[in-house]
C-alpha cells in the first residue's frame, strides 16, 4: 500500500495548512492561533469530538469508526514553534518576529490533519482515533501537561503513537529502533561563592573562577570513566559566567549545562557523581560550590511489540528497502517520552531530506514533500491497529 491517493490528491491543501501555520509560529502554551485553526479544521472534517483546552491550550479530536471492538489509540503531533528568528526568505516565512517553525512541528501538524480528514471521510476502521495536538514541547513539557489534565484517562487512549521528521534521511524513509531511541534531557546551574579580591594577591582570595574550571575538567570524567563505553550519556557545560574586570578575582561564579543519557540507572548515576565533583571540588577550593539539578524529559523509549508494528506500517506505505528497524539512538530528547511512560507505543523518525538543514537553524524549512507521506502513515496505522472485521 503506498501513499493513499485520496491524501496525494489532498497534497496541496496540506500544503497550504502547513505553510499558514509556519507563517504565524507560537512558542510554548501561547499557542492560540494554531489551537484555533486545528480545532476548526477538526470540527470542519466531522470530527465526533472536539475539545480545546487540555493541558492548557492542547487540542483533541476523536473519530469514530465502524464496528464496536472499543479499542482506542492516540495520534499526536506538536504545535509550537522556537523563539528564533527566520533566515529561509520563503514567501511563507514567519510573520512573527523572533519566533519561527525550526523544528518541523508545522508539518506535523499538517500531517495529523490530512490523515484526520481523510479518517473522519472512511472511517475504515473498528474502534476509536484519539487525535493529540500539543502544546509546548519545546521544553515546556506540553505532553505532561496534557497527561495531568486527564488526556490518557479522559479519552481511554490505549496505545499512542508519535512521528518527528529528521533532516538528513532521505524523504519517504522511516527510522525507529526498539528501546531506548532518544534521551532524557535533564539541565543544571553551579553557583560558586567564594572570597573575591586583588589578581596580583591571589593567596588573599578563593578564587571561584579557578574552582569552576576544576568543576568543568572534573565533569568530563564521569562519562569517560564511570559510563560503560556501550552506552552512551553527555554533561556539557555550556554557560560560564564570572567577574567584571581584568585585575579583580571575583566574588562570585556562575556555571550551566546539561545532561542527557539513554538509560534512566545511568540518568541517577550522573546526577549523583555530579553532586559529588561540585561539593569534593568546592572544598577542595574553599569555595562554597552549590548544585542546582531539574530533570526535565525522561528517556523516549519505545515498547519492543509496537516499534516492530509501525515498522511495518511505515514499510506499507514506503516499502520495507526505505525503513529502517535498528535505527542508532540519538541523545537529543522528546516530551513524547511522557505518554509512552504511560502507555505502549512508538515514536518514528520519517526522512525530510539529506540536504535540509538541521532542527533549530535558522535556515530550516519543512519539505512538504514529507506531507502526503507522514499523513499516509497515519491513516495506514490506524486501520492496522484497528482492523475491520472480515
Amino acid at each position: 500500500m503506498p501513499v493513499v491517493n485520496r491524501l496525494a490528491e489532498m497534497a496541496d491543501e496540506i500544503t497550504e495548512w502547513r505553510r499558514d501555520i509556519h507563517e504565524h509560529p507560537e512558542i510554548g502554551y501561547e499557542v492560540h492561533r494554531t489551537a484555533k485553526v486545528v480545532a476548526d479544521r477538526l470540527a470542519e472534517f466531522g470530527c465526533d469530538e472536539v475539545v480545546t483546552g487540555v493541558g492548557r491550550t492542547g487540542v483533541v479530536g476523536v473519530i469514530r469508526g465502524q464496528g464496536s471492538s472499543g479499542r482506542v489509540v492516540g495520534l499526536r503531533a506538536d504545535m509550537d514553534a522556537l523563539p528564533i528568528p527566520e533566515r529561509t526568505g520563503r514567501p511563507w516565512a514567519s510573520k512573527n518576529d523572533g519566533a519561527m517553525h525550526a523544528c518541523g512541528h508545522d508539518g506535523h501538524t499538517a500531517m495529523l490533519l490530512g490523515a484526520a480528514k481523510h479518517l473522519a471521510e472512511t472511517r475504515n476502521f473498528d474502534g476509536t482515533v484519539v487525535l493529540i495536538f500539543q502544546p509546548a514541547e519545546e521544553g515546556g513539557a506540553g505532553a505532561k501537561a496534557m497527561i495531568d489534565d486527564g488526556l490518557l484517562t479522559r479519552f481511554n487512549v490505549e496505545r499512542v503513537y508519535g512521528l518527528h521528521n529528521w533532516p538528513g534521511m532521505p524523504v519517504g524513509s522511516f527510522h525507529i529502533r526498539s528501546g531506548s531511541q532518544m534521551a532524557s534531557a535533564d539541565f543544571f546551574s553551579i553557583t560558586i561563592e567564594g572570597r573575591g579580591g586583588h589578581a596580583a594577591r591571589p593567596h588573599l582570595a578563593c578564587d571561584p573562577v579557578l574552582a569552576g574550571a576544576a568543576i568543568v575538567t572534573a565533569a568530563q570524567s564521569i562519562v569517560a570513566r564511570n559510563v560503560d563505553p556501550l552506552d552512551a550519556a553527555v554533561v556539557s557545560i555550556t554557560t560560564f559566567h564570572a567577574g567584571t574586570a581584568s585585575n579583580v578575582i571575583p566574588q562570585r561564579a556562575k556555571l550551566s549545562g546539561t545532561v542527557r543519557t539513554l538509560k534512566p540507572e545511568t540518568r541517577d548515576m550522573v546526577e549523583a557523581q555530579l553532586a559529588a565533583v561540585v561539593e569534593q571540588v568546592g572544598l577542595a577550593h574553599r569555595v562554597e560550590a552549590r548544585l542546582d539539578y531539574r530533570r526535565e524529559y525522561p528517556v523516549l523509549v519505545n515498547d519492543e511489540e509496537e516499534a516492530r508494528f509501525v515498522a511495518d506500517v511505515a514499510a506499507k506505505v514506503v516499502g520495507a528497502n526505505n525503513v529502517d528497524a535498528a535505527t542508532a539512538p540519538t541523545m537529543g530528547a522528546e516530551d513524547f517520552s511522557f505518554m509512552l511512560n504511560e502507555r505502549p507505543g512508538a515514536f518514528i523518525f520519517a526522512g525530510i531530506g539529506e540536504d535540509v538543514a538541521n532542527l533549530h537553524n535558522e535556515a530550516y524549512d519543512f519539505n512538504d514533500a514529507l506531507l502526503p507521506i507522514g499523513a499516509s502513515y497515519w491513516t495506514t496505522l490506524v486501520e492496522a491497529a484497528l482492523p475491520r472485521a472480515g
